[in-house]
């Protein structure tokens, strides 16, 4: 497809392209400097999600990356992010998340602030979740037929839905955020008998 004045990649049309393991990289290094831009704030965690974060499903190069904050830290985390140069573009209709244009190319990539607990949040990962439950056979998505059929593959941290704690985070949820880990697992149970494979 090509572009012209006027287009950009919002408007130029769905492009997918076969998965390609730069994205994880490139998410390593956007998260990298998301971190710098964000140093002194309280931030839970930088997550890859969307379909560049799935191992051998096709995908629209654009990564999504989510950015999880406590909801009083919101704010200063919307400076910090257009101190760093990206534009803030409002929650674009969706309550407690914040998107933001990225300020340079490549990677193509539309970044979230996501106040923690909310909704679209464990929505986002329970999706995420979903697709990298290892099938062994089987269509991934319906409508996806170039994705073909796969096996099982790992998924194990840093291969694919990667996630980024800062320094010092402990990496596990503390005694108060546990009832909300049984609860994304519950509604990735429903997700997953709710979804035609």
């Amino acid at each position: 497809m090509s572009s012209g004045p006027g287009t950009d990649r919002y408007t130029a049309g769905i492009i997918l392209e076969p998965h390609s393991p730069d994205w994880a990289r490139q998410f390593r290094a956007v998260a990298d400097a998301l971190e710098v831009a964000l140093s002194g704030l309280p931030i839970l965690a930088i997550e890859h999600v969307g379909s560049t974060a799935i191992p051998g499903l096709p995908a629209k190069p654009i990564l999504d990356i989510d950015i999880i904050v406590p909801r009083d830290v919101v704010p200063a985390a919307i400076e910090a992010l257009e101190r760093a140069g990206y534009v803030h573009r409002g929650d674009l209709e969706v309550p407690d998340r914040a998107a933001f244009a990225a300020p340079d190319e490549p990677p193509s990539r539309n970044v979230y602030l996501c106040v923690d607990g909310t909704l679209h949040l464990r929505n986002h990962l329970a999706v995420r979740a979903a697709l990298l439950t290892p099938r062994t056979s089987g269509p991934v998505r319906r409508g996806q037929a170039t994705a073909g059929r796969r096996s099982g593959y790992d998924d194990r941290p840093l291969c694919g839905g990667e996630v980024r704690r800062p320094a010092g985070h402990p990496g596990r949820l503390g005694p108060h955020r546990r009832g909300e880990r049984r609860d994304l697992r519950a509604e990735h149970a429903t997700f997953r008998m709710m979804t035609p494979l």
